[in-house]
């Protein structure tokens, strides 16, 4: 019904990193989410305060469904704002992603600083578009059905 995603605690030199430690919840059903909340339709859910955690929250699962039950999930974000909305290590890898809902998106700064912190093998920007692109060498915006098919190689 829901998940629960712990923080991912790299193994960081004692920079002074501040990290928060709190666990994330996320409702695992987008529907029940939305007829809990009494979203009746795509429109109605556009102009709702919700919509962002709503999209978030099933990326979340889309990703965990794509992945070996070995995989292990999490999230990274520091008191100083370095965030990365899902960590995951699979099969000896690290992999880093962004989940924004916009067509156009632009990670913050916080999220530049994560993937140095963390450094992740690969990273992606999970958006609401049709065609994917590189934002640098190991970063890439993707969308659903391509996102699909990167975790499928792995």
């Amino acid at each position: 019904m829901v998940r629960r995603l712990a923080p991912h605690l790299p193994h960081l030199p004692p920079v002074g990193k501040r990290l928060v430690k709190s666990p994330r919840i996320y409702v695992r059903d987008s529907g029940l989410l939305h007829a809990l909340l009494g979203i009746a339709d795509a429109q109605a859910l556009q102009g709702h305060p919700i919509a962002g955690a709503s999209w978030e929250g099933f990326v979340i699962e889309q990703i965990a469904a794509a992945l070996p039950a070995s995989a292990v999930l999490g999230y990274y974000r520091t008191a100083a704002g370095a965030e990365l909305d899902l960590v995951v290590q699979v099969q000896g890898r690290t992999l880093a992603f962004e989940i924004k809902l916009s067509s156009a998106p632009k990670p913050a700064r916080g999220f530049w600083q994560a993937l140095q912190d963390v450094k992740p093998e690969r990273a992606f920007v999970v958006a609401p578009v049709q065609r994917g692109y590189d934002l640098e060498a190991n970063v890439r915006v993707v969308g659903l059905a391509e996102l699909e098919a990167q975790l499928a190689l792995i």
